[in-house]
């Protein structure tokens, strides 16, 4: 199996996941904010969306400057799950025609001519387009928590759903 193939293994039940949970996000709450320097939910919850897709694009070439990180928000919860469908429809199109060789390419962060990170393309992919992807979801299910709302199931059960009991019909 080529790497890619494996990244894309991963990434297809994820994306399935994270739209359970941007499912959940309350239109009513998108300013809402857990600390004056946190994103607020609308922020996260697009960043959450938006991930692998940009991820992806930003490692086709080999190397990238250190990207100023603007948050921008939603105006509606309609925006999300397109934004995710379109983010993983990027990520599958980028990926899936990557060699091997190319995810074992060094793939570097620039900031002008001092290299930042530098390590193989696989490696940026698994920890940011995906580990960071996971990490972002995880705080946007706390934030969910703290607004009172049920959490989907994500890795097993949450104190809102079991998937492995039988739902009422």
């Amino acid at each position: 199996m080529r790497i890619s193939e494996g990244l894309l293994q991963e990434l297809e039940p994820e994306a399935q996941t994270t739209r359970r949970v941007l499912e959940r996000v309350p239109q009513e709450h998108l300013e809402w904010r857990p600390h004056p320097k946190a994103m607020t939910l609308g922020q996260l919850a697009r960043h959450v969306a938006t991930i692998p897709g940009g991820v992806a694009s930003a490692a086709v070439p080999p190397t990238m400057e250190v990207p100023s990180f603007p948050q921008p928000s939603i105006t509606h919860v309609r925006e999300l799950l397109p934004l995710l469908d379109e983010s993983v429809a990027k990520a599958r199109d980028v990926l899936s025609p990557m060699s091997d060789a190319d995810m074992q390419a060094t793939w570097r962060l620039m900031n002008g001519t001092e290299t930042v990170l530098a390590l193989p393309r696989v490696a940026f992919l698994r920890s940011i387009m995906l580990n960071h992807w996971y990490h972002h979801r995880g705080q946007l299910s706390v934030y969910l928590r703290q607004l009172g709302v049920a959490l989907p199931s994500i890795y097993g059960p949450s104190a809102d759903e079991n998937p492995f009991l039988a739902q009422p019909a």
